[in-house]
């Protein structure tokens, strides 16, 4: 047989080669630049990524040390491949990259090594080396602003002369050596391959330097006689499509019964038996030779054409099989199945299917339509109730998936949570950090010009909400007698861009358009400004006057008429104010209204440098409006806003509504803490051993050694959990934390030092009595003592020389108190500031604010963060996923104080997490005879893996090798639904099919690495058909 090959592969790389025999096909891939070392590929894999993870702050720099820290055990590590095999040496390399990693990230390493999906990263950095040009015969070498050298002795020279030439550019992946940050010294780029003695000689010269700051180190990859074999890929599809006419379903009423044809046909030979001989020979044995030939037909893998009452149960006679054999064989029988069913249709015939497997998946199929859209013979795979689509994701998005939720899955596990819960907490519908915030208009500060549902003007427009849902022409503005859009003017009287904006609210007025309108005016806020000398706050109160002795329409008329008196390019004056009530209101005593005792000097707000185009604003309001509509419209037809509702309220009530505008807490760069680690100790007593922890073990110490104020000595379970970070023995700190403890009744609050010098026991007498209440005292009694220590007054009785036991409260256990405070010594305040200066990025003596793992900071020396900021920080806060979280854990039965913990990092981790798409809950109502279960090994990381799919589909014989390796590469839980179709009317598969993909990297017998995967389909059809590929 000779098989006609088409290749028709959608990859930008050539076939490597493709070989026929009589009964097999071999397919490969071969890369178009040569094999990569496998040490180098470690940089760019899990190993790279896992520990450059810009979730949290620090997290950067405390991969980025980690990683040179790989470096330096490695560094000399090729000298290992002259004595060991090249097996031995990929396992070294793996256990020095295990030492920074876990076992998940291990794995996950090594399916990214078999997948060689960072080899095109090493050969960038190798094409970026060639581009220099390297120097001839140099194995490592330096490039210093362009000038390049083989030795390290020409390093000083080089940087001399380096200021005069330009600063070359870094790219993303490059690695900078953590040394002091500084731009004003020479970038010197290191060309050379890590593991050898070329390499080890640069990085001690280039690291000690780095450490001193005289120059910045960068390392990129360069192999100085790469090998010139080129690498066969992974991670691709090879079809083997049949054209011959013979494979197709037969008219059972033209053809006669197969056991007819077997008695009468006495010549016909199958698998070397000549039966017509045997039955002449042998009479007595008919019926047994009958069934040998019937047994022979099926085992052959020749296509022999089916019956069309044949093919109706195919499929569920597949899944039949599939769940007959040991489940941990089931995936193999499928993949099987699928990719080789042209010449396994004939045996899947005579497979009996019980009813109560037809009934189950009929079942769950219904289920499955109206709970996740899933129709018979459908393919979807879950992973964490992430939807998988097999035709836009390939294992290299795949692998992504799953080392982003490794992060996650590994938190959880870490924090404690396990199973049922486990899937839950990562289920929860985490919000989307989102800028587009609405500020709560419901203020008295706004003054009203109009309204829409009470004043005169609007009373002929009808006042039902239903309205909405009446056809219109497109862009037309509905005019309903309801405050469904507000505008809210914020302005500064005196600026020139207000005059456009007034008139620009006289023409909405003038026309009618549906908008309640409102100025808030931006002046002078200071109490002995006088009216006759600042122009802004004269406008604002002769307006104020306007309103209240006349009515509102009245005052934005004298707006617009104070506004037409000025020229073009000139601002409001107070002449031109002084004119306007001489003239408009001849009798009023202006200087009752203007002056600094006037009456008319409320809703005045701080002056804001912020301006808006008045140009650009009239569109993007009409704009507004239109695109408003469609979300009131959707809630009408929701029910969610009705004739009863107050439309203003319910548009306040909305999710992103906030009491007040801080661009710190609501910006989308937000950074978080990892509570994940689990360190051996937990001393922060020994500042010295404290010092050597890196990012993630000192945060879990501090949480773990955290003390609290809470609200009530029930010490309740908390959503929200504040870390307060300032010096407390300067005013700004005292400050901050007197702001959070009467924000107190809503979170339970922590005290971290940040002081400006070093600690010592003169200057932290009011930290320690502090933390000294904290750990001796009742919730209320230490919430009580605080609030009054950290006031002014008690403050300065303290620099006076009064005792800190001279300002105890009564109700509180002194002698305990004193105990403690006497004997508290200072180390653990050392060990607060290295936190401070190590995770939080913060320089002595600066402020910041944590709530539930983000940190906000650091304040400048003259922000506040007040009462108001921490309310609205609470609001953000559970907006996100607290208290979604808290209504898990407390299902929990765990202690308070541990469940509030447990809520803070769990936010966190979850908060932190990148935003996806919503996690789906695959459920099926029954699972016995439908659903192929594979537990995970217990005690570890899993993760939770839904496949529904038709065993007899492409998704099949795509998902089935998949799900293999899958369950190779990572602990699963996996269950598979067989989504049958019933009633086949044609083959449901007409090729053979073969998915590379392998878990790890494979060896050959004699320990050298394998050439690479191949896609090989062996034992074809013997019978004469066109196949191509």
């Amino acid at each position: 047989m000779r098989n006609v090959i088409v290749l028709s592969l959608l990859l930008l790389l050539n076939i490597h080669h493709v070989t026929s025999a009589p009964k097999g096909v071999t397919a490969s891939l071969r890369a178009k630049w040569s094999m990569t070392p496998f040490l180098l590929e470690t940089r760019y894999s899990p190993l790279h990524i896992m520990l450059h993870s810009d979730l949290q702050p620090g997290s950067q720099e405390d991969g980025n040390e980690k990683f040179w820290q790989f470096v330096d055990t490695v560094k000399e590590l090729t000298v290992y491949k002259q004595g060991e095999s090249v097996r031995s040496y990929y396992n070294l390399i793996i256990k020095k990259a295990g030492q920074f990693l876990t076992d998940l990230q291990v794995n996950l390493l090594k399916f990214a090594m078999s997948l060689r999906s960072y080899s095109p990263a090493v050969h960038a950095s190798q094409q970026i080396a060639s581009d220099e040009p390297p120097p001839e015969a140099c194995p490592a070498f330096v490039s210093i602003h362009g000038q390049h050298s083989c030795s390290t002795k020409d390093i000083k020279k080089l940087l001399k002369a380096a200021a005069g030439r330009p600063i070359p550019h870094l790219y993303k992946n490059d690695h900078t050596y953590p040394g002091v940050n500084t731009t004003e010294v020479p970038v010197v780029i290191l060309y050379a391959e890590i593991g050898t003695k070329k390499f080890t000689l640069f990085h001690k010269v280039l690291s000690e330097r780095a450490a001193e700051g005289t120059l910045v180190y960068v390392l990129r990859h360069f192999v100085v006689n790469p090998k010139p074999q080129k690498m066969l890929l992974s991670g691709y599809a090879v079809e083997l499509a049949i054209k011959s006419t013979e494979y197709k379903a037969v008219d059972d009423t033209k053809v006669k019964d197969s056991l007819v044809n077997a008695e009468d046909d006495n010549t016909d030979e199958v698998q070397g038996f000549v039966f017509g001989t045997l039955k002449k020979s042998h009479p007595e044995l008919q019926e047994n030779l009958v069934e040998l030939r019937k047994h022979l037909l099926e085992s052959t893998n020749d296509m022999v054409p089916l019956k069309v009452w044949e093919m109706q149960d195919l499929s569920v006679q597949a899944a039949a099989r599939i769940l007959s054999v040991p489940k941990y064989d089931a995936l193999k029988l499928m993949r099987d199945l699928s990719q080789n069913f042209p010449s396994k249709a004939r045996s899947l015939t005579r497979v009996a299917v019980k009813q109560e497997m037809r009934k189950e998946i009929e079942e769950n199929q219904k289920s499955l339509g109206e709970t996740v859209g899933v129709h018979p013979g459908d393919g979807e795979l879950f992973i964490n109730g992430l939807h998988i689509d097999l035709d836009v994701h390939n294992p290299f998005s795949i692998l992504d998936i799953l080392r982003g939720e490794a992060r996650v899955l590994e938190g959880l596990h870490n924090l404690g949570i396990k199973g049922e819960h486990q899937g839950k907490l990562l289920r929860l519908p985490v919000n989307a950090v989102d800028d587009s915030y609405a500020l709560d208009i419901r203020d008295p500060a706004i003054m009203w010009i109009n309204d829409i549902e009470n004043d005169p003007p609007y009373h002929s427009w009808p006042t039902g909400v239903q309205e909405l849902l009446r056809a219109t022409f497109p862009g037309v503005i509905r005019q309903i007698r309801r405050n469904f859009f507000n505008l809210v003017l914020f302005l500064d009287p005196v600026r020139e861009e207000s005059v456009e904006l007034v008139k620009l609210a006289e023409l909405f007025y003038k026309h009618k358009i549906p908008l309640r309108i409102g100025f808030v005016f931006v002046v002078n806020t200071e109490d002995e400004i006088d009216g006759a000398s600042d122009a802004g706050v004269g406008f604002y109160r002769l307006l104020n006057y306007i309103a209240d002795e006349y009515d509102l329409s009245q005052a934005l008329i004298s707006m617009v008429s104070l506004y037409n008196k000025v020229d073009v390019g000139e601002t409001l004056s107070v002449d031109t104010i002084s004119d306007y009530m001489k003239r408009k209101f001849p009798k009023t005593d202006a200087e009752r209204i203007l002056s600094i005792e006037s009456e008319y000097d409320e809703k005045k707000v701080p002056l804001s440098p912020e301006e808006m185009d008045p140009e650009e604003l009239e569109t993007i309001i009409l704009q507004r409006i239109m695109d408003t509509t469609n979300a009131f419209q959707r809630a009408v037809f929701m029910g969610q806003l009705t004739e009863g509702s107050d439309v203003v309220d319910y548009l306040m009530e909305q999710a992103n509504v906030v009491p007040r505008m801080n661009p710190l807490i609501l910006s989308t760069d937000r950074k978080y803490l990892d509570f994940t680690a689990k360190p051996v100790v937990d001393e922060w007593e020994d500042t010295t051993m404290f010092s050597y922890y890196d990012s993630r073990d000192k945060t879990a110490v501090v949480a773990k050694r955290m003390k609290y104020f809470t609200n009530n000595d029930e010490d309740g379970m908390s959503a929200v959990t504040m870390w307060i970070i300032g010096d407390f023995e300067e005013i700004s700190g005292r400050k901050l934390l007197l702001n959070a403890l009467k924000h107190m009744p809503w979170s339970a609050s922590g005290v971290i030092d940040n002081p400006s010098g070093k600690p010592s026991e003169d200057n932290s007498v009011l930290y320690r009595a502090i933390w000294a209440s904290l750990l001796t005292q009742k919730n209320k009694a230490a919430a009580e003592f605080v609030q009054q220590l950290v006031k002014d007054e008690s403050s300065q009785l303290l620099q006076q020389g009064t005792k800190i036991k001279d300002l105890l409260m009564q109700g509180m256990d002194v002698d305990a108190f004193e105990k403690k405070f006497n004997t508290l010594e200072v180390d653990f305040i050392r060990s607060q500031q290295l936190f401070c200066r190590d995770v939080l990025k913060l320089s002595p003596g600066q402020g910041a604010v944590i709530s539930n793992g983000r940190i906000l900071g650091p304040f400048g020396e003259q922000e506040e963060f007040t009462v108001e900021d921490f309310q609205l920080l609470q609001k953000i806060t559970l907006s996100g996923s607290a208290e979604k979280v808290k209504d898990k854990v407390k299902v929990m039965g765990l202690k308070p104080k541990h469940a509030s913990d447990l809520v803070m990092k769990v936010d966190a981790l979850l908060t932190a997490a990148p935003k996806g798409e919503v996690r789906r809950d695959v459920q099926f109502i029954k699972d016995s005879h439908s659903v192929l279960h594979l537990s995970p090994r217990e005690h570890e990381v899993f993760y939770d893996v839904v496949a529904i799919v038709d065993p007899l589909t492409r998704e099949a014989q795509k998902m089935s090798p998949l799900l293999i390796v899958l369950s190779q590469v990572v602990n699963v839980r996996l269950q598979v639904f067989m989504n049958c179709r019933a009633k086949l009317s044609e083959m449901p598969l007409k090729s053979f099919y073969r998915f590379v993909l392998e878990s790890d990297v494979n060896f050959l017998a004699n320990d050298t690495v394998s050439p690479g995967p191949v896609a090989r389909f062996l034992d074809l059809p013997e019978s004469p058909s066109s196949l191509s590929i």
